[in-house]
């Protein structure tokens, strides 16, 4: 796999003496690609392109800019297996995983395509007289675009398309672990009829790629995906050059069983959400909240189907669940479940190191998890799972609501007054009712508060949105070359 960096319409070798050296993490005898990193000179150079490209796309029709968008979905549509191979050797997750992200991405594709026909603005009625006043939307200039590794195709296609369909150009940033998903991307757009300039890629680390992003006073918005620590840092630095920003970082979301519940379906949507992609998902399932009356039911159909999760190479069709994505994940969640046990949460199923050549671990299930420890509170980022009991919707809610996190979380009930108050009373910003706390659609907007969201939401009409500045326009056709003032 040949990664390189796309700048200007061509795609670059960096003179880097730091050298990048990804393996698959089923196999990590298996190099997948070895590059030379880009760093600040790269950016720069990124940045200038972006910022000179932008006078002739801004002019570009919004209808037009947003066909351009959906040649790329058309030919996603035709690599999809290739997008879908490449990001399970990179990245881990099983194929059928795969293939599901890349139909959304290019579902977000497709919604993007057809918002260049409703970059609307508003119609309002002036208070005077023969004055005529709406509101327009209009780009903001060059984008940084921060991207993870846990979702390398789709998060890319729901920061990109907007952007681009916005009139804005772009410098993008992927993760240093999942280039290859994101250079078939770029390669797409290219492919589609791409203008130089218009959308750059820089692969290199956060250290030298990012920080040049957000310090150039060039550089207008910023879209960030990632950790609170460094969406943390990306919100302050954003600030000092006035720059635009939203920020989607950690989750800790949690499942509520009422007494009431489905639960044969909540032991389904818990171990969906707690261990598909290997738990590695900001809408992850980290924590189930389980009626005390129902408890000991649910765990025990709950540990009859973690069984049935089969950690394997993402290649392999007997596979359910795939690795963690490198050595620093798996050791960090390993540490989550020695951490667990010292604190005095039950661990009722695995938590252990697997077979394999890979960085494997069985999925964990603690019981007896309570508001004070570390992995009721932290984001571990894998598939790891607390159990904690409660006595009504009272405690539940407060239990979900007690952590720095307010991401998604769901309800499982058929009592309406549950769902309802759930609804109004949960600190989250994505809310399921009978379903998994994961999953979004390009249509409805997607993101947190608290501690894990900062600025507008992603997807829908919200995330096109983000990439323009509102004008306010007053025509006033009196004849008459003054304003009476009533503010």
């Amino acid at each position: 796999m040949n990664i390189r960096s796309y700048i200007n319409g061509e795609w670059i070798t960096p003179d880097s003496e730091r050298i990048v050296r990804n393996v698959n993490p089923a196999n990590i005898d298996e190099v997948v690609c070895e590059f030379p990193s880009a760093g600040e000179r790269e950016t720069l150079q990124a940045i200038e392109a972006a910022r000179e490209a932008f006078a002739e796309w801004r002019e570009m029709p919004a209808p037009e800019r947003g066909r351009f968008v959906s040649r790329v979905a058309d030919r996603a549509r035709q690599r999809q297996d290739e997008i879908a191979r490449t990001m399970t050797r990179e990245e881990g997750k099983i194929l059928k995983e795969a293939v599901g992200e890349v139909r959304k991405g290019i579902s977000l594709l497709e919604y993007y395509g057809g918002a260049g026909f409703r970059l609307n603005g508003q119609t309002v009625p002036s208070e005077l007289p023969d004055c005529f006043t709406c509101t327009i939307r209009r780009p903001l200039g060059v984008a940084g675009l921060i991207t993870p590794w846990n979702f390398p195709w789709a998060i890319p296609c729901w920061k990109i398309a907007p952007a681009l369909v916005a009139g804005n150009t772009v410098v993008f940033k992927p993760a240093e672990l999942t280039p290859g998903t994101a250079s078939l991307l770029v390669e797409l757009f290219e492919e589609a009829g791409l203008s130089p300039g218009v959308l750059n890629m820089v692969v290199g680390p956060g250290s030298a790629v990012g920080e040049a992003i957000i310090h150039h006073p060039a550089v207008r918005a910023i879209s960030f995906t990632g950790s609170n620590e460094v969406g943390r840092r990306v919100i302050v630095e954003s600030a000092r050059t006035h720059k635009k920003v939203t920020c989607e970082m950690g989750g800790k979301n949690a499942l509520i069983l009422m007494e009431d519940g489905d639960i044969e379906s909540a032991v389904a949507a818990t171990a969906d959400g707690a261990f598909g992609s290997t738990g590695q998902r900001c809408t992850a399932t980290s924590r189930v909240l389980v009626h005390k009356r129902v408890k000991g039911a649910f765990i025990e159909q709950l540990l009859e189907k973690a069984r049935e999760y089969v950690p394997g190479d993402g290649m392999d069709p007997a596979a359910t669940m795939g690795p963690v994505v490198d050595r620093k994940q798996y050791e960090s969640i390993l540490s989550y479940i020695e951490a667990g046990k010292k604190e005095g949460a039950r661990l009722i199923l695995g938590g252990n190191k697997t077979g394999g050549n890979g960085y494997f671990i069985e999925p964990a299930i603690f019981d007896e998890a309570t508001p004070e420890m570390r992995i009721f509170q932290e984001e571990i980022f894998g598939p790891v799972l607390c159990v904690t009991g409660f006595e009504d919707l009272r405690q539940a809610i407060e239990l979900s609501n007690s952590t720095q996190y307010g991401f998604t979380g769901s309800i499982f009930t058929r009592d309406v007054r549950n769902i309802m108050r759930f609804i109004e009373h949960a600190e989250i910003r994505m809310v399921h009712i009978n379903e998994p706390t994961i999953g979004g659609e390009a249509q409805l907007p997607f993101g947190g508060c608290k501690a894990t969201g900062y600025g507008d939401r992603e997807m829908a009409d919200e995330g096109l949105n983000f990439f323009t500045q509102t004008k306010t326009v007053f025509i006033n056709y009196s004849g008459r070359g003054e304003r009476a003032m009533i503010r």
